[in-house]
């Protein structure tokens, strides 16, 4: 928009005010035609000041021809530069809907993974009880031992899933969200 501004106006540079002013020493010659066939000469020195003061109006022919070809130019770049801002804000849309569904569904697999650690827990509460009273073998603790252990570790895996998925979602739109205390 300001190329366009600008582009608008250039015919102004055509057009202006010049002054000059010259001190030094000068040589004067004139002629004097009017006294018959020998015309007399006259020559001087002097030091003086010479000044001069005068406006302009240039017309180059590219300028004017051109100038409306530049002027749609420049509108045609700023429609374009409009639709591109266009597709990159939905382009930036799209992004948030892909990022804001990915965060909701780490979410959801946390809460599930959480809900199966939960449930791991206990049961191997309940199966360490059953081994020191002799009512569970050992292959089979170390069984239980095992899943609970990986259940552990998918958990914690998520959850950093969900907090980078979460993360890259406030970077993305440029604001801070509350995280509740239970996702923390």
């Amino acid at each position: 928009r300001y190329k366009l501004k600008s582009d608008q106006k250039q015919w102004v540079r055509n057009v202006g005010i010049q002054a000059d002013g010259r001190y030094g020493t000068f040589d004067n010659f004139s002629t004097n035609t009017a006294e018959g066939q020998n015309p007399a000469l006259l020559a001087s020195r002097s030091n003086q000041l010479n000044y001069g003061v005068g406006a302009y109006i240039k017309m180059p022919f590219y300028d004017i021809i051109n100038r409306k070809n530049q002027i749609h130019q420049d509108k045609a770049v700023i429609e374009q530069a409009q639709k591109f801002s266009q597709v990159q804000r939905n382009d930036l849309r799209q992004s948030v809907i892909k990022l804001y569904n990915d965060l909701i569904v780490k979410h959801r697999v946390l809460k599930i993974k959480w809900k199966y650690a939960e449930t791991s827990k206990i049961t191997m509460q309940i199966v360490e009880k059953d081994y020191t009273n002799g009512a569970v073998s050992i292959t089979e603790y170390a069984r239980i031992s095992e899943i609970s252990a990986r259940t552990e570790a998918d958990l914690e895996s998520s959850k950093m899933d969900f907090h980078t998925a979460f993360m890259i979602l406030e970077e993305v739109v440029g604001i801070k969200f509350k995280l509740s205390n239970d996702l923390e």
